[in-house]
């Protein structure tokens, strides 16, 4: 059953999901983040290219022709085939595909608290183990 870890209070939801891709692909090898749309596509895979400033986050879209290769796949798309280990959400609504992953990473932003409840609710309902994160204190 998959884990859902929930972090709340993010005041920069992007920098907390590249910070979070990071350790899942260190720890996991795999890494796919559904972003709520196309800007939002566009600006994450902006960050990665330059976050973390110590290395290079290999990402790419869905329908890369690279994607066979790369550990990062980052889409708005509600559907991310393929393996891999944990996702990252970003979307407002729960994934329809989350069951298959091993981690879930929830991310709160604070304009994001009515939708992150109800999120939260609906995993709950189901019986998952979820476990929250405070990032309140990380400004």
């Amino acid at each position: 059953m998959t884990t859902i870890d929930f972090y709340t209070h993010v005041a920069d939801p992007l920098a907390v999901a590249a910070r979070l891709v990071a350790k899942a692909l260190a720890a996991h090898g795999s890494v796919r983040v559904l972003t709520p749309d196309a800007a939002a596509t566009d600006a994450f895979d902006r960050m990665l290219w330059t976050a973390p400033a110590t290395g290079f986050l290999p990402h790419c879209r869905m329908d890369s022709p690279l994607a066979g290769e790369t550990p990062v796949w980052i889409d708005h798309r509600l559907e991310h085939a393929g393996p891999a280990a944990v996702l990252v959400n970003l979307h407002a609504e729960p994934p329809p595909f989350f069951s298959r992953f091993e981690r879930l990473a929830e991310i709160v932003g604070v304009d994001d608290v009515p939708a992150g409840r109800e999120r939260f609710r609906f995993y709950r309902e189901r019986g998952y183990e979820m476990r929250t994160h405070d990032l309140r204190e990380l400004g």
